[in-house]
């Protein structure tokens, strides 16, 4: 079967690439795009390990096809450092110990960072709610919903 080219933008990135008519946006991100930070965990849509957001819109890369991304935004794991300055997520999760194997560690900053964007003042169950797609078998999510809480808290303060 003939690849197809998608043109897209990533991580505010123009972007092209080739792709089968059936590999997910994942497949694309991992391996012809070297964005390899978005991991697989499930490839059913089920533990947010893979999730990215799409014009805005928290999605999981395992179920969305690669050609789907053609004129659409996606942003990564890779687009929320600035250079060598770490997202002030990123910087609470490391201060706050809220990770610890990484295969859920992207997919919980990225829909993590979807939930600050929308709401920069969630309660704690709005934040257990949000990340309720994102699973982990290591922190217990304590910790990670405490560096979400902290850092929604020091982002209002600036």
């Amino acid at each position: 079967m003939a690849k197809v080219h998608v043109t897209t933008t990533i991580n505010g990135e123009p972007m092209e690439f080739l792709c089968e008519p059936s590999d997910t946006m994942l497949d694309a991100l991992r391996g012809t795009l070297n964005l390899t930070g978005s991991k697989e965990g499930c490839a059913s849509g089920d533990c947010g390990a893979c999730s990215i957001t799409l014009d805005d819109r928290l999605v999981c890369s395992c179920l969305m096809l690669a050609v789907e991304s053609e004129g659409h935004e996606i942003r990564t794991i890779e687009g929320m450092a600035q250079g060598d300055r770490l997202h002030p997520l990123q910087q609470k999760f490391l201060e706050m110990a809220a990770l610890q194997c990484g295969i859920c560690t992207s997919g919980m900053l990225v829909a993590s960072d979807a939930l600050l964007k929308k709401n920069p003042d969630p309660s704690e169950e709005e934040v257990r709610f949000w990340l309720a797609g994102n699973l982990c078998r290591c922190t217990g999510y304590d910790k990670i919903v405490r560096a979400v809480m902290e850092t929604a808290a020091e982002m209002r303060a600036q």
